[in-house]
């Protein structure tokens, strides 16, 4: 065997274990934050109110405020975030969390959810922070996929650790603490993991671009250029953020009005299934060189997902399905478009203008709004004020995001296949070279 060959041999080996890595770094980190964020959702909370409000509402509207604050200031923050300093605020922002649930427990209710204000405030940032150790590589896509694989398989496991937690006699006001201290370990160790990968090499920078830290101009420049598109595409991800947040949030509910009441293993076995389709579709972007052909496939897969729930609904009106596979399939619908937006659409927007910039950036300009909108369903939710309701009003959102996305999804199209946005590209790739 040549020289030439060998040192090929080693440099795919080479690659191969990297990519490994970084995909255990990247799930591990973001799967145990789930662990302090998530397992509160566990529990009723049934026997306390405030002002004719259900507790757990307020709760999960309480953390989702601060966690959509964090997604505003992380639009600057984690776009101007040095590579270096990224780790040291995972931590940082971790060890926070745990404190806030840690006076949830201490206070009596319903007061103590304040404390969930500053629980979603600190995690707000740190898919930002897991997501700059992976962008900008050809592996982009499978690398972000494993790390998407996370929160849809966390969500699940976590709640399953909660009710665990509960059966096992802890508090509903401490069980979140506990939940917290269960992923403390793995989280350290995983976060060391991602100190370790190695910088997008040269190939990776020639197929999809360097990534840099952005100004406010830059921003700011950015979003001018492609305004309509982008504003098109954050429009889809707060009806999807919308729709996935209340599928999490409140899944004993809707699986108790489906009439199927979950077991713990449940929450789990049903996500797991999610994940793997999920992981499946958007992980196989990877493959697509073109990064124009992989925007516009990203598109589709998108308009697939909501075709995958408007097809379940159809069928849950003839009674024909059961709570599982209508969890399931409403979840891969879900998922698909929520997926594809972190793995593909804004990565290969990026690498096909080769605009100067980073996805953390563009992520959380639509995270942000995205959960904006969330908060915004959720204080309309008290005009349902009947519990038995919920379902019928999850349906009806899922009708009107289904239409609504699937036009933005068409105007997206479109506009980036028109000629306006080709002037800016040229300008950008003259100044890349």
């Amino acid at each position: 065997m040549s020289d030439s060959t060998l040192s090929s041999t080693h440099a795919d080996h080479n690659r191969s274990f990297w990519a490994i890595w970084s995909v255990i770094a990247a799930f591990g980190t973001y799967f145990c934050m789930y662990g302090f964020r998530k397992p509160f959702t566990a529990a009723g909370y049934a026997e306390t109110e405030l002002w004719g409000i259900g507790f757990k509402t307020i709760a999960v509207a309480t953390q989702v405020i601060g966690y959509m604050l964090s997604k505003f200031i992380g639009i600057k923050v984690i776009a101007e975030m040095a590579p270096q300093k990224r780790a040291i605020a995972i931590l940082m922002l971790i060890g926070a969390a745990e404190f806030s649930l840690a006076l949830f427990g201490l206070c009596p209710r319903p007061w103590n959810a304040i404390f969930l204000f500053g629980n979603g405030l600190s995690l707000g940032m740190v898919f930002g922070l897991v997501l700059g150790f992976l962008e900008g590589r050809q592996l982009t896509e499978a690398l972000v996929a494993g790390l998407c694989a996370s929160f849809i398989l966390a969500d699940g496991v976590t709640k399953t650790v909660g009710t665990w937690l509960l059966n096992s006699g802890v508090t509903e006001d401490w069980m979140p603490f506990m939940a917290g201290l269960v992923f403390l370990a793995p989280l350290c160790i995983f976060v060391g993991m991602l100190t370790r990968i190695p910088p997008p090499n040269f190939d990776d920078l020639t197929d999809r671009s360097e990534r840099h830290i952005m100004t406010r101009k830059e921003r700011w420049d950015l979003f001018r250029r492609y305004s309509v598109g982008l504003t098109l595409l954050v429009a889809v991800y707060v009806l999807v953020t919308v729709l996935r947040s209340i599928r999490a949030d409140f899944a004993p509910e809707l699986w108790r009005l489906l009439g199927e009441p979950a077991a713990a293993e449940t929450f789990t076995n049903s996500e797991i299934l999610v994940a793997m389709g999920v992981l499946v579709v958007n992980g196989l972007a990877v493959i697509i060189r073109n990064n124009r052909l992989a925007f516009f496939v990203s598109l589709g897969t998108c308009c697939l997902g909501f075709l995958i729930i408007s097809g379940v609904l159809l069928v849950h009106q003839t009674g024909q399905i059961s709570a599982f596979p209508f969890m399931v399939m409403i979840g891969f619908g879900l998922y698909l478009p929520y997926v594809a937006l972190h793995t593909t659409v804004f990565e290969r927007l990026l690498a096909m203008t080769r605009e100067r910039g980073n996805l953390g950036y563009l992520m959380y300009l639509a995270d942000a709004f995205g959960y904006l909108g969330y908060v915004i369903v959720m204080i309309s939710r008290n005009f349902y004020p009947d519990p038995d309701t919920f379902l019928h009003f999850f349906i009806i959102l899922c009708w009107i995001a289904i239409a609504l996305s699937l036009l933005c999804l068409i105007g997206t199209w479109y506009y980036f296949t028109d000629r306006r946005v080709k002037p800016a590209t040229r300008i950008a790739m003259q100044h890349a070279d």
